[in-house]
């Protein structure tokens, strides 16, 4: 049985054939560390980190020089860098009733920090105009999902920087759903900072993202890792530039080439065409859904404020077993459950059951959606 993979907000699938080759060149061919060295190979991996971060630099239109483009294990330690590095005791924040437990669970750890969330509504969708009345005193830092991972829907991120930025407070992004999905302008939507993974939109490898910073906040940033950077070896503090300052210990080198590779498929490609082709099948898969009863979309059906996350509750039936037989009988793979985004599911009345996954990717077409159609109407007609 063919399989048709529908699960690219978990992580993208298949990935350009020239990412692995880059892992296995770097990995057989290469192998030289970073900063540490002066020979022609650790040159090489010098100029291909520099490659990935001036890519990075020219796809999110990001201001600052390219050492602020900060490369990290990951976007949930991109977040856990700014939400620990920054905040203090006494510190507010304001968070959409839509966050992933990525930005929600390093909150919930740090004692003496509060924070607020901006509703929203059955589709998803904040409303910014609701922020100001959340701001305090002390609200320290705005930070939100652009997209969600479980309805799809894509915040109005341009008027919330606004927002942020005529009070002064800084305004980070998380953009682990928008990221090579939709087009995301750091200097237009008066972002302080913009964290993104490789391993989803941007079609890289796992364990490796980027925190974009700009100086302003970068400077009230604290790493939170210390340890050898490969410069300033005098001393045995911490370098007080970027990027060394937040890059302690050994980089993921097979992961930056895989990366620069996805990047440049991604740069060739181009942001707006991806986006349309994900739009025209999102398009096709939500009007499939028309017609098909006792399940429900968890999100909104305009097309142009989403992404293509399609969630479905099977109304009546256990939304896991729904994605179990769409792997078994139709060879379709999708995720069920929570998401690791409970405050979401309650604000779409999912929670706590859940819903079952569909999400788009530049592989996918319109076969593959015409047949997850077909096995949803199949499934919502059993008893």
């Amino acid at each position: 049985m063919k399989q048709i993979y529908l699960d690219n907000a978990a992580t993208s699938y298949p990935k350009p054939d020239t990412v692995p080759q880059a892992m296995v060149r770097y990995i057989q061919q290469v192998g030289a560390p970073l900063n540490r060295s002066g020979y022609r190979s650790a040159q090489e991996a010098e100029l291909t980190t520099l490659s990935l971060r001036e890519r990075i630099k020219r796809f999110f239109n990001f201001p600052e020089k390219a050492n602020h483009v900060v490369l990290t294990p990951g976007n949930t330690y991109s977040i856990n860098y700014v939400l620990k590095g920054y905040l203090h005791p006494g510190d507010h924040v304001i968070v959409s009733a839509m966050e992933h437990n990525a930005v929600m669970r390093p909150l919930l750890q740090m004692e003496g920090v509060s924070f607020d969330r901006l509703h929203a509504d059955e589709e998803g969708f904040v409303n910014p105009k609701e922020l100001t009345g959340l701001i305090r005193n002390n609200t320290r830092l705005i930070i939100m999902a652009h997209g969600s991972n479980v309805s799809g829907s894509v915040q109005d991120a341009k008027q919330i920087g606004n927002i942020a930025a005529a009070h002064g407070i800084p305004f980070v992004l998380d953009g682990a759903q928008t990221a090579g999905h939709y087009p995301v302008d750091y200097e237009d939507l008066a972002l302080s900072a913009l964290c993104i993974p490789a391993h989803k939109g941007l079609l890289g490898p796992g364990g490796i993202g980027a925190l974009l910073l700009s100086d302003e906040f970068a400077r009230k940033l604290t790493p939170l890792v210390a340890g050898g950077t490969g410069s300033v070896s005098d001393s045995e503090l911490l370098p007080a530039y970027l990027p060394d300052r937040f890059e302690s210990g050994t980089m993921n080198l097979p992961g930056i080439y895989g990366w620069e590779a996805a990047m440049a498929f991604v740069e060739a490609q181009g942001v707006k065409a991806l986006r349309v082709h994900e739009t025209e099948l999102t398009g096709r898969f939500i009007e499939g859904l028309s017609t098909v009863q006792n399940v429900r979309l968890c999100g909104p059906k305009d097309i142009e404020s989403r992404v293509g996350v399609i969630s479905l509750d099977f109304l009546n039936k256990d939304n896991g077993a729904m994605a179990y037989e769409l792997e078994q009988q139709f060879g379709i793979l999708t995720r069920s459950g929570l998401h690791c985004a409970p405050s979401a599911h309650k604000s779409l009345g999912t929670f706590p059951r859940g819903t079952v996954r569909f999400s788009l990717g530049y592989a996918n077409t319109k076969e593959d959606v015409d047949t997850a159609l077909e096995a949803i109407e199949k499934l919502s007609r059993l008893p």
